[in-house]
């Protein structure tokens, strides 16, 4: 066997293929020989190879040591560009075959131009996209050149008489098929067709050559994406359904708001070829989540929702049969179980209810399938899958979208891959989208997780629905998000009543001349004999009447029934239960001694590495368990660990949560000398508990509490937490909280059970790290504080039962054991929203004994005066009301006053619902004391705003001769959450704190 000189030459592997051809067979063995050592990506893919690292090393020590090719490659920043000559190093031996003999110079241009031909099938795999057809208006078309791309012959050296010769295929394209060699000008001709026709390709960012070459062989390989007579009947006659359906809405109702799908009906057939291909994979659940436009059409033709339940919505004579608020059409949601008629399976289709925070919805359909996977046991998505649909204004905006897709691969996050299909009407609203973003495309965001992108033009339905297919394989075979771009165009205004031409008058003169896309495959398949008028006709009318007897029907419909738009109902959840039936949340003392014992007990793997600080926790945490006593974290665990032994689901996220971000939780103990190796305390509680899943979350709030909302909204009999770092970012999350949490039943009848844990309280540590802002969750809750209820038996749970969410701020382990429990035994769901404490998880007041949890026991709605003062009630001469950590303080000052006996403390530990009952009776109690409202929080902030009305409501109906107003104790308004400065702090602590003793003001 001849050795080689020029590593060069043997950089790339089909290079013994041109050498072979060149008359050098024998030298083909030793380059074959190094295939796998010298991987073809090595140049192509821009990863390096064992011989390129070689090559660097000796280079960077003598750029002589090496042949001039691979100093030409290292000088030039690792971009290959033929040396001036190689001719002095390479040595080929002479071939004892019969192959006319060949020159050195012969061979050297021979090679050269192969790599140049390899060079130039790179450029089009890397940037063909960039030049391809995508818009169906051509507005844009035209404007780059080839050299400005990167694409023109000269940039490699390649001229027209090369392009007569034949060239060996390289490995790294698919482009030949069968074929091992083909004309230069057929390369150039095939590598147009695939990368610059009517669908753009993006892949090439992504660093997995498996992945990188089954995308090659599926878009590449001649003839790949021809469609058999009968796919593309079936694809003409869903055009006809898409389209169809819009014509008739805009003939019956010219003036409704319906946001259409005209421009971009192709969306129609290429979602169910999604669900299509996705079904005959294995899949049989898809979770949808989409915009507003091209919702109802969705809902029809995908869905197959009765058309009846659809058009009764235009009909305004029509009214709602449940309380409620109710929604726009276009934001309802659906859940449809029906057989698909292509691979005869059976499929369930949930699309979600969404606002017009157009990618809200993205992180909760998330949630929602990673919950179905969960329950289902699926773990790889294989049963289950999300599709998301996006504008592509939206798309490239809304930061929520990026914090989505960084959510995809995440261990406690991932959904195994979702598709991703962007209507792309080239405008947002009235923008422009050289207004609206910086990038060439809507979907580079996309690029951040490798995700390949497919822009396909809408007008050419076959391309369409190849992307489609290709992206249900994709997800199925790699578990990845892929994203395909439909850039169409948005034949009307923003909705159907608005003037597009105010804005964009040349574009709206390009669309009002523009055919529709059934009409033109329409032509295009009578053209070529693929169907006749007749069956057009006849496929029309088909649909035209299925579309007239849905009207009928519609007019028929008495009432809208929100139960018709649940995407997600609970099958027998509210059966046999009565709404009124308070619930016991109480357990017996040995379970908690059980599950106290199990979490402060160190793995009992003897070689696992248990760091002594946490050994000092797990010991306190005994101490506790032998005095039955309990602090915060302990408290929560008991709550969290007998719901687990009572076969719920417990899930638990937030940044830092396993640990907590006060260090205060360590669910979760990592051995110190082993990665990944770690203890879940709360999952060996015994056999048959259900899990327990725990997890510090990406650093998002809006997308992560988007997607425990989804995954709280799957199953009822689960209890799913999410934890802010500090109170102050759920902010972040508002859209969140606004559009799914306070207003989800209103709008969507969904109840929803998720807890929010909000770490809240003024410590000192600055604006940002000190108020969940308590006062903007009080003010979305919907109880009336000037109507003082009926108080019977069923008070406390009919209160719950009409408010929209629960706001409570504990202050003993014990309420916080309760309220936890409470939420899984109630009879409905309700948003629980807890002001978490950070001083009290380790303040020595802040203690339980377990007599406080075991049976009999339950939630204290409100905690009264304990000490001295409730003795004689007659001598107190203030009675404060106050929630939260500054009990603690107040109790603390009273102390240091010896006023035990004349100030009175009341806690209110569920703010809302309003403890109107158990705050009645406190005033009654202490009939002639003054009566104050206490915070830390400044007066424009906390509850101050919420308790005053509702105070004052009480006191109208009490039995005291002075009824006047509640007074204000605190800090006084204020811009700004909390003081930056400690001193400050601790003065404006003292000033209000002081006041609150005060017997004579």
């Amino acid at each position: 066997m001849y050795r080689i000189k020029t590593l060069a030459v043997c950089a790339q592997p089909w290079t013994a293929r041109v050498l072979a051809s060149a008359g050098t067979p024998e030298c083909t063995a030793v380059i074959l020989s190094k295939r796998n050592a010298v991987t073809k990506h090595s140049f192509l893919n821009g990863t390096s190879s064992v011989y390129e690292e070689e090559m660097y090393e000796a280079w960077k020590r003598d750029p002589n040591s090496v042949h001039k090719s691979w100093d030409a490659y290292f000088s030039n920043d690792f971009i290959y560009q033929p040396p001036p000559s190689i001719s002095s190093s390479l040595s080929v031996p002479t071939s004892t075959a019969t192959a006319a003999p060949t020159s050195r110079a012969e061979t050297e241009l021979d090679i050269i131009q192969h790599q140049n031909i390899q060079r130039l099938i790179r450029a089009y795999q890397v940037r063909g996209h960039l030049n391809s057809q995508l818009d169906p208006l051509e507005i844009g078309s035209g404007h780059v050149s080839e050299e400005q791309l990167g694409l023109a012959l000269q940039l490699f050296d390649i001229g027209e008489k090369d392009l007569d010769k034949e060239y060996i295929l390289p490995p790294v394209t698919a482009v030949g098929g069968q074929e091992a060699k083909l004309q230069g000008a057929e390369i150039l001709n095939r590598m147009k067709s695939i990368y610059c026709g009517t669908i753009g390709i993006e892949y090439m960012h992504i660093n997995n050559v498996e992945q990188c070459d089954w995308l090659r062989e599926k878009f590449e390989t001649p003839g790949i994406k021809e469609s058999t007579t009968e796919e593309k009947k079936l694809l003409l006659a869903r055009l006809i359904r898409a389209e169809g359906l819009e014509e008739f809405f805009a003939k019956k109702w010219p003036s409704e708001k319906r946001f259409g799908l005209e421009g971009c009906e192709v969306l129609i057939p290429g979602l169910k070829t999604i669900i299509d291909v996705s079904s005959d994979l294995g899949v049989d659940t898809f979770i949808v989540g989409m915009p507003h436009r091209g919702r109802l059409n969705v809902l029809a033709n995908v869905c197959r929702k009765p058309l009846a339940k659809i058009i009764c919505q235009f009909h305004s004579n029509i009214k709602p049969a449940e309380e409620g608020s109710g929604d726009v059409k276009y934001h309802l949601g659906t859940f449809v179980e029906r057989e698909n008629r292509m691979t005869n399976k059976q499929v369930k289709i949930a699309v979600c209810a969404n606002p017009s925070h157009l990618e809200a919805v993205g992180p909760v359909v998330q949630g929602k399938t990673r919950a179905e996977q969960y329950y289902r046991g699926d773990k790889q998505g294989k049963k289950v899958m999300s599709i998301l649909m996006h504008g592509d204004a939206a798309f490239a905006g809304q930061g929520v979208v990026y914090e989505t897709f960084h959510l995809s691969d995440l261990p406690a996050y991932t959904t195994h891959g979702t598709i991703h299909v962007v209507v792309n009407n080239q405008i947002g609203f009235t923008t422009d989208p050289r207004m609206s973003r910086s990038s060439p495309y809507s979907t580079d965001v996309a690029r951040v997780v490798n995700a390949p992108i497919f822009h396909v033009n809408a007008d050419y339905p076959e391309d369409v629905n190849y992307a489609c297919k290709i992206a249900a394989e994709w997800r199925a075979t790699f578990q990845k998000d892929v994203v395909i771009d439909l850039v169409g165009y948005r034949r009307y205004g923003h909705n159907e009543i608005d003037q597009p031409m105010f804005t964009q008058p040349l574009m709206y003169k390009k669309i009002n001349q523009q055919t529709t896309v059934k009409v033109k495959y329409a032509q295009h398949l009578l053209n070529t004999g693929v169907v006749t008028e007749e069956e057009l006709k006849a496929e029309e009318q088909k649909y035209q009447k299925i579309l007239e007897e849905g009207n009928v029907l519609a007019k028929q419909e008495t009432a809208m029934h929100n139960r018709d738009w649940l995407d997600s109902p609970w099958k027998n959840f509210f059966e046999h239960k009565d709404p009124m039936q308070r619930p016991e949340t109480g357990i017996n003392l040995k379970t908690l001694q059980h599950i106290a014992k199990v979490v402060n007990s160190p793995p009992p793997d003897k070689e696992f590495k248990v760091h002594p600080g946490i050994l000092r926790i797990l010991k306190s945490g005994r101490d506790m368990e032998k005095e039955k006593m309990a602090d915060w974290a302990l408290g929560e665990k008991l709550a969290l660990g007998s719901l687990l032994m009572e076969g719920y689901h417990v899930r638990l996220s937030g940044q830092d949560s396993e640990r907590g971000t006060f260090s205060h939780r360590h669910s979760v103990i990592h051995d110190q000398d082993r990665d990944k190796k770690f203890y879940v305390p709360l999952n060996h509680l015994n056999d048959s508990q259900a899990h327990f899943t725990v997890c510090n979350s990406s650093l998002s709030e809006y997308a992560v509490l988007g997607f425990e909302v989804g995954y709280a909204q799957t199953n009822p009999n689960s209890l799913v937490i999410w934890e802010a770092q500090f109170g102050d970012f759920a902010n972040t999350a508002q859209c969140i909280i606004d559009q799914f949490i306070s207003s989800g039943q209103d709008k969507w009848m969904r109840q929803l059970g998720i807890v929010l844990f909000l770490p809240h309280g003024m410590e000192g540590m600055g604006p940002e790290h000190s108020s969940a802002r308590l006062e903007r969750f009080l003010q979305m809750c919907n109880d009336d504080s000037d109507l003082f209820p009926k108080i019977d038996a069923d008070f406390v749970m009919q209160q719950l039962h009409e408010i929209n969410m629960i706001v409570v701020n504990c202050t003993t382990p014990a309420n916080l054991f309760h309220v936890i429990r409470r939420q899984i035994y109630l009879p409905f769901r309700k948003p629980l929203i807890m002001m978490s404490p950070k001083s009290l998880l380790r303040h020595p007041m802040a203690r339980s004994k377990f007599d406080e949890m075991i049976e009999g026991t339950k939630f204290r709605r409100l905690i009264p005066e304990e000490g001295g003062a409730q003795e004689d009630p007659t001598s107190v001469e203030k009675l404060l009301f106050c929630t939260g950590k500054v009990y603690y303080e107040l109790v603390k000052e009273r102390q240091a006053n010896n006023l035990d006996e004349k100030v009175a403390i009341a806690r209110i530990e569920q703010i809302s619902p309003f403890p109107f009952d158990l705050v009645q009776e406190e005033c009654n109690k202490y009939s002639s004391a003054k009566i104050c409202w206490v915070q830390e929080e400044h007066k424009n902030q906390g509850a101050w705003s919420y308790i005053q009305p509702r105070l004052d409501t009480v006191l109208r109906k009490t039995t005291r001769r002075d009824k006047g107003a509640v007074r204000y104790i605190g800090r006084p308004s204020a811009a700004s959450p909390a003081c930056g400065n400690k001193r400050m702090h601790e003065d404006e602590r003292n000033v209000f704190l002081r006041t609150a003793f005060e017997l004579n003001d």
